[in-house]
């Protein structure tokens, strides 16, 4: 399977600093681009670091808070004046049409390639080939939408033979069964995947939680991941002020990744208060080992 590579293009919370940009992720997968958030400048960065704006692209957007989205119409300018080609297809909660086209569309010329713009819930977001994204609301002061994106993998190779010996017809209950669900025959008995399948085939699965109190759904959304990337806006001297903002301390951070039995942590969205990480990232340490402190332009292969 490709590897997935992770680049942190902008880790800072609500302000830049001269060490970091504005919250934005690049997932780079078997050619294509799929940028997490896209604060001011991003596209800057991405030219910078040799990532082509006119290449296959997918941007998910958590929410509307300005350090999350403001970069998108500079973003699209950019790429209007490059002459891209590629279609680009834009996810986001309930407002970001809106906001595009007030922002963007009503205030240049018209776009020369195609841009899709999909408002969506929590649930499965995207399944094409190659890989899949589900979505879950997290916890902050507006809709916030954290992403899974779970990348190759499969339920296991389907095996005619065995469809055949449980009297399973071609047709739809096959495909539910490769699917990896669970189906019941016209005479009532019950087939599972396992009964058809081979062996599961592991993939990689990232998180990305944008800004968030520690809550459920990321929790459930986050579990047995490859990479989980969740905020760490404060150290635990704020801890009660985080709350209050709808934010994670370093320590929520940590106890996400303990709890939903992560393989990795990497925080980011760091509060321009911390000119030195390194409490944030003994703080995550003294609870999950496996825990960094995202900087801009740092990079991360995944390999299943």
């Amino acid at each position: 399977m490709m590897p997935v590579k992770v680049t942190f293009l902008g880790t800072a919370a609500g302000i830049p600093t001269p060490e970091r940009g504005l919250p934005a992720v690049l997932l780079d997968f078997d050619g294509e681009h799929l940028l997490l958030d896209c604060g001011e400048g991003t596209q800057r960065t991405m030219l910078q670091l040799g990532f082509g704006l006119c290449r296959r692209m997918r941007i998910f957007i958590t929410h509307l808070h300005g350090d999350h989205v403001f970069g998108m119409p500079g973003m699209i300018q950019t790429m209007n004046l490059l002459n891209r080609a590629h279609p680009l297809e834009v996810y986001g909660p309930p407002g970001l049409k809106d906001f595009l086209e007030r922002s963007t569309f009503s205030m240049m010329s018209e776009p020369v390639f195609p841009i899709k713009v999909h408002e969506v819930q929590q649930g499965m977001v995207l399944s094409c080939k190659g890989y899949k994204v589900e979505a879950a609301w997290a916890d902050h002061a507006v809709p916030n939408l954290a992403y899974r994106f779970e990348f190759g993998g499969s339920a296991g190779r389907f095996r005619p033979s065995k469809a055949e010996a449980l009297g399973i017809p071609e047709g739809p209950l096959r495909s539910e069964l490769k699917d990896g669900r669970s189906v019941q025959l016209p005479n009532g008995s019950v087939v599972n995947p396992a009964d058809v399948l081979s062996e599961p085939v592991s993939g990689i699965a990232v998180v990305y939680t944008g800004d968030t109190r520690r809550c459920k759904g990321v929790l459930e959304l986050a579990k047995e991941a490859d990479l989980l990337i969740h905020e760490a806006t404060f150290g635990s001297d704020l801890v009660d002020y985080a709350a209050q903002q709808g934010h994670s301390t370093a320590a929520d951070a940590a106890e996400a990744a303990k709890d939903a039995h992560v393989k990795k942590l990497i925080m980011t969205h760091i509060s321009a208060r911390y000119s030195d990480s390194g409490t944030l990232l003994r703080e995550a340490k003294a609870i999950f080992a496996d825990a960094d402190v995202a900087t801009d332009l740092a990079h991360y292969t995944l390999k299943s």
